[in-house]
């Protein structure tokens, strides 16, 4: 298959992977700056590109005038291979068991605890359910004749991945590193050779974004209507979806200009093919009512019409400013690019619960361009490691292998017990573009009367009565 961009190349099975049960490895904003650097990334980031390309618009050459073909999701209905065949069934059988799992009629504030035994019940059977809808030679990739099958193999890797794609049982919410788990797992099993890689450029890439990661999102929203699951490291107004964002990379590419097919043609960074819906459309239900049916975009922002209520610029900024980019879908489509590895790969909250093993690894790509420091890793507190020999932990950079020696006239338990500056703790708040004036210092306002010696002056409420007075008294009959 030919592509601009390269693909995410296959393990050699006879050169098998040491497999490991994957495990976290970021901790602090030092460690975010490491996985920029890391073969993990530069997989990810290959895999998105490889299937994002394959959504973009054909021009076939095959047909009277080189006619476009759009990949609509309504059109394609037959799997592509066997394998998305299989995953799409894994989905709906996880939709099934949602039936043993009924959502809780108590009251409640936030998540529904029904979601936890659904959640159980995905844990109990995922290693049946991997053996039953993925390939023999997918499960059993590197397994030498005569090694004990309770050693790790590709089947914990896979599993722990797909087991991280649907939420949180503890927090009863689900976010953006979530869907980026079940990124990892489509791209372990592309890797390990679960995929038609010979069928034509584009075609099974199609099939993995239009038959399995679509359905995957459906399974969500049905998730997270049925048990009201909370945004995961939401922004509010200011994030682009509170739940989602691969179906607005893959959605954009869809409204693209076409490209010719087969060619190394590199994709275009501006413009839209023909008749395409405009994209200030988001904010009209009619045109997301009926474009949502066949784009992933519209069926992005369909599903936020269904869970919000209220102006769309006004639940929505993010989106609705985009929605505004006068030079097209490719445009968009190239920004939502940029955004995603800054809004997701980039940010603590997002990456630290995503697990590192063989086929995902956080060693050092030597290709990799050295990443600067930035304000958001800094904001996060150092790690904390162990001492050899005395389990208290201490500050550590990732990679820091020099001895650790305590601060003078300060024991571990003492300093253990000493908070962090709070500048380290709390990043500075942002301005927003249309301030006309800059942020005020908060410990710069004075409230009147004298401020206690070491601390901020408590704020007092309007109906606090003057220092020497003391409450007033209300008489009952």
């Amino acid at each position: 298959m030919s592509f601009n961009n390269p693909q995410l190349p296959l393990l050699d099975p006879t050169d098998p992977l040491c497999f490991i049960t994957p495990v976290k490895r970021i901790h602090n904003g030092q460690d975010v700056s490491a996985f920029l650097e890391s073969k993990a990334y530069s997989q990810i980031i290959q895999f998105i590109n490889q299937l994002n390309h394959s959504m973009y618009p054909r021009l076939r050459a095959d047909t009277p005038n080189a006619a476009v073909k759009i990949w609509d999701l309504a059109e394609l209905r037959s799997p592509t291979s066997d394998t998305v065949s299989s995953l799409k069934s894994l989905l709906s059988r996880l939709e099934e068991m949602m039936s043993e799992a009924p959502p809780d009629p108590g009251p409640r504030r936030f998540g529904n605890v029904s979601f936890r035994k659904w959640y159980e019940l995905l844990e109990t059977r995922l290693p049946g359910l991997l053996a039953e809808f993925l390939p023999a030679q997918v499960m059993l990739f590197g397994r030498r004749e005569g090694e004990s099958s309770e050693s790790p193999g590709a089947k914990d890797e896979l599993a722990s991945y797909l087991l991280g794609s649907f939420g949180s049982p503890s927090r009863l919410d689900y976010g953006t590193g979530h869907e980026l788990s079940f990124l990892a797992f489509l791209g372990s099993v592309w890797m390990l050779g679960g995929f038609d890689t010979n069928a034509p450029a584009g075609v099974e890439e199609r099939g993995i974004v239009m038959q399995v990661f679509e359905p995957y999102l459906n399974l969500i929203r049905n998730l997270i209507k049925t048990y009201t699951l909370e945004p995961a490291g939401s922004h509010g107004v200011w994030g682009l979806d509170d739940h989602f964002f691969l179906p607005y990379i893959f959605g954009s590419a869809q409204l693209s200009p076409a490209m010719r097919d087969g060619s190394e043609q590199a994709i275009a960074s501006e413009g839209c093919v023909d008749n395409a819906p405009p994209s200030a459309g988001i904010s009209d239900p009619a045109i997301v009512a009926r474009e949502r049916k066949h784009n992933m975009y519209f069926s992005a922002v369909g599903f936020i019409y269904d869970v919000k209520t209220g102006p769309f610029w006004e639940h929505s900024r993010i989106l609705y400013d985009v929605s505004g980019v006068p030079k097209g879908w490719a445009k968009i489509n190239k920004g939502m690019m940029k955004m995603f590895n800054a809004e997701v790969l980039g940010k603590f909250p997002v990456v630290q619960h995503f697990p590192f093993g063989a086929l995902f690894s956080f060693e050092r790509d030597p290709l990799a361009i050295a990443q600067p420091a930035t304000v958001h890793h800094a904001n996060f507190p150092a790690a904390l490691s162990v001492t050899a020999g005395q389990g208290h932990p201490t500050s550590r950079t990732p990679h820091d292998t020099r001895p650790v020696a305590s601060a003078s006239g300060v024991s571990a338990n003492a300093a253990l017990r000493m908070p962090p500056p709070l500048r380290s703790m709390v990043p500075l708040p942002m301005e927003v573009p249309w301030a006309n004036a800059p942020l005020r210092n908060p410990s710069a306002v004075v409230v009147s009367g004298s401020q206690p010696e070491g601390g901020m002056m408590p704020t007092r409420a309007p109906w606090a009565k003057p220092d020497g007075e003391g409450p007033t008294t209300v008489n009952s009959k």
